[in-house]
């Protein structure tokens, strides 16, 4: 059976991270993109993981371009935008796909565990997964749900 924790993902760095490493954390994984309009919710991201790093939560950033190729970059482009332009210090992932195919088997788990509407594809940039301490998907957030909306979802899992 599969679960969050079997996956793994190459690092932006190039290393390979098994997602095993955040068991016991309560988990957030974003799909991102340095062109878009939503670009700036980086921000309130990198707010969240500030705000509850040290009681549990990890963010975890999959840069994808499967739309309006608004992530063209390579990796050194991906870390220095997200560094440069908005402090970013939670954990980035290669570029990956979350649709189709192609879509990296991280997001194949959490679209069939957490089916979106209408149809179970990811929307556009910055959609959202919640996960809790034992890795079980518990909520799937539209990308134009802002960071700072998740707050109350995380609070009750962070207890």
């Amino acid at each position: 059976m599969n679960t969050f924790y079997n996956f793994t993902a190459t690092s932006l760095q190039g290393k390979e991270i098994n997602m095993s490493a955040y068991q016991g954390k309560v988990v957030l994984v974003v799909n991102t993109a340095s062109k878009c309009g939503l670009t700036p919710q980086y921000e309130g991201l990198e707010k969240l993981y500030e705000q509850f790093k040290d009681k549990g939560l990890v963010l975890l950033g999959f840069p994808c371009n499967q739309f309006a190729n608004q992530e063209p970059g390579n990796a050194k482009d991906i870390s220095e935008g997200c560094l440069i332009n908005y402090g970013v210090t939670f954990p980035m992932f290669a570029k990956i796909d979350v649709n189709r195919y192609g879509a990296h088997p991280i997001y194949k788990y959490l679209k069939k565990e957490l089916p979106g509407f209408p149809g179970n594809e990811i929307k556009w940039n910055f959609g959202k997964f919640l996960l809790d301490r034992e890795g079980n998907p518990v909520k799937r957030f539209s990308p134009l749900i802002k960071p700072e909306k998740l707050v109350s979802a995380i609070e009750k899992l962070l207890k």
